[in-house]
This record gives structure tokens, sequence and C-alpha cells, in this order.
């Protein structure tokens, strides 16, 4: 299983570069940035990461076909992946934190996001490409100078219906928040759908997952706690894996306290229980000190084990000593 990381959207794009290069000195597979609504663009935030690497992908996780028409994308993308010399990714998603803010409605999800990968996929230099679809269209679309090998189109996909749609039109299939159990689950619904249909098989699997491993383990905790708001708290098909249906109404009720502990960076979560908030940490992260790597080694194999091809960990404090912990002591012990 190759290890990527997930970096600061809003960080400035030479500091990018230079965890870029650390990452690919240390094995890494790929580095992402969120496109998210107040950092800078994720495209043109990594093309100097595209320049200073020559081996390690990169890319934006989740661009979605709403607020931006997906020949923009595209055409974003295909600059990203000229600079990176053909090693460029991307996830295409329904949903997203700017669609909130921007009182965008997605309709018809699976629908627009399909069209939008087959548009991205279906750009050639070779070709021009005219495309009649339900939601999108576009004639003659032509980046004759677009000549790099293909970027690599992941979908982003936790649900049923956008993996099996999924399973059909992407490069990968990226998840978000999976335990180990529920990737297991998803990856054989995608490879239940590809079952007679002559297609390959899902080659590429990832998983957005948060890392939270410091020297000092209240450190670690404290920053797990912090950020647990933007984990996969609210969905409770996820929570009542690892807690009971009322525990994980609960937790969907007191989701005010966990932002408010996000918003004031202090990890305090009041009006929810210690017990209840170590068991999310404990399923929905990989929190630990530096001096016990043991619990997350053990989580990546199960990862590993379900099948994924990849973990994508969302790094935050001190990314760069992060990436040297990863490259020298959990790559080598996953090998």
């Amino acid at each position: 299983m190759q290890i990527d990381v997930i970096l600061d959207s809003r960080a400035d794009p030479d500091d990018l570069a230079e965890l870029a290069q650390l990452a690919e000195d240390n094995g890494l597979g790929a580095i992402w940035t969120s496109s998210l609504l107040d950092a800078r663009d994720p495209f043109a935030n990594l093309t100097v990461a595209a320049r200073a690497t020559t081996r390690i992908r990169l890319g934006p996780i989740a661009v979605n076909p709403f607020d931006i028409h997906p020949v923009r994308i595209a055409t974003s993308l295909l600059t990203l992946n000229e600079f990176a010399h053909g090693r460029a990714n991307i996830v295409i998603g329904g949903g997203g934190e700017a669609l909130e803010a921007l009182k965008v409605s997605p309709h018809r999800r699976v629908r627009a996001v399909r069209e939008c990968v087959e548009i991205i996929k279906g750009a050639s230099a070779s070709t021009s490409l005219s495309y009649e679809g339900e939601l999108y269209q576009v004639q003659r679309y032509h980046p004759a100078w677009a000549t790099a090998e293909p970027p690599r189109v992941y979908v982003g996909a936790n649900m049923e219906q956008m993996l099996r749609m999924a399973a059909k039109t992407g490069d990968g299939i990226f998840m978000s928040d999976m335990t180990p159990g529920l990737v297991a689950a998803a990856l054989q619904t995608a490879q239940h759908t590809e079952s007679g249909s002559g297609l390959p098989g899902i080659q590429r699997s990832n998983n957005f997952f948060a890392w939270h491993v410091h020297d000092d383990l209240e450190d670690a905790k404290q920053e797990a706690r912090t950020w647990l708001a933007l984990r996969a708290l609210f969905r409770t098909w996820v929570t009542e894996t690892f807690l009971s249906k009322d525990d994980a109404a609960f937790v969907v009720k007191k989701m005010p306290q966990f932002f408010h502990a996000l918003s004031n960076g202090d990890g305090v979560i009041k009006d929810v229980p210690d017990e209840i908030i170590e068991a999310c940490i404990a399923n929905v992260t990989l929190t630990s000190s530096t001096d016990h790597l043991d619990p997350i080694l053990a989580r990546l194999q199960d990862f590993k084990d379900a099948g994924l091809t990849s973990i994508a960990l969302r790094l935050y404090k001190n990314p760069a000593k992060s990436i040297k912990l990863i490259g020298e002591k959990i790559i080598p012990a996953l090998s």
C-alpha cells in the first residue's frame, strides 16, 4: 500500500514545493491539496512543486463540477499535468464546503460527477472532443498542447451509487474517513459492479484519513480533538460501526460542540463524554506518540488488508517531521 500525504491548501507554493521534495525523497507516492473556498487555487499552487520534483504525483482533492465547469477543470488539470510531465492527479467529487458557502445546490450528483470525469478523460491532444451529456455539453474542445501522459482521474466515492459509477468511469476510487471494514465493503461493491462487465477491476483505491502523530501523546490527542469536527462524525453509518446507535445520534446532536473546539483551536469538546471522544479518535484518526507506533502500523495494515492500494494521510502540525517519520518508520514496516 502506497502512502500519500494531504498538505495544507493555504500553504505558500514554495513551502509546498519543499514538502513535495521531502516527500519524494522519503518514498511517498503523492501529495494532495484540498480545493477550498478561501485557499489558494490548488492547480496553480502545485505548479512549483511539479517543477521541483521528478517522481511523486500531485493534484487537488476534491474538485466538483458545480462551481467549476468540467471543461475548465480539465484545462487546469492538463496545465498542471504539463508542468508535472504527466504526474498530475485529481479527485472529482460531488460536494465540498464551497457549495454551501456559495449557496449552490448540487443537482444529480452522480450524473454530474460522471459527466465531469468523462469530459476530463475525453480531452486529448490528438482529437477534438464533442460531448453531449444530460448536464454538460462541449463542442470541439481540443487542447492540442496537452501531449504529456494523461493525468489520473479519481472519483470521490463513499456511497453505493457513486462507488458503482466510479468503478465504471474513473481511474480510481477515493474515499474519505472510511474505517477498514467500510473500505473492504466499498471495494467489494465496486468490484461486484465490474463483475462480468469486461472491465479490468479496481486498479487504484485511496482513502483520506487524519494523521495526528507527535512526540507528546497529549499534543497528538489535542490536535485530534480539535479537528474531529471535520471527520465523518455526521455519518451515522460510519460511527455506528464503533458506537451504539444512540451514541452515534448523540454525536450528531453535539456537532456544534465539535465545531466550537475547531474554531477555538483548543480541542475542548464540551458536553461530550470522554469515552465517546476517545472512541472517535481511535476509529476515524491515526493518533499516537512517535515512540508508540505499533497501533498505527496495525491500523495501516488493516487498511492494506482491506484492499486499499493507497492511503492519503492529512497532515497538520509539523508536516516535514511527519513526512520524515512516515518515510523512515511507516513505509519500511508496511513493505
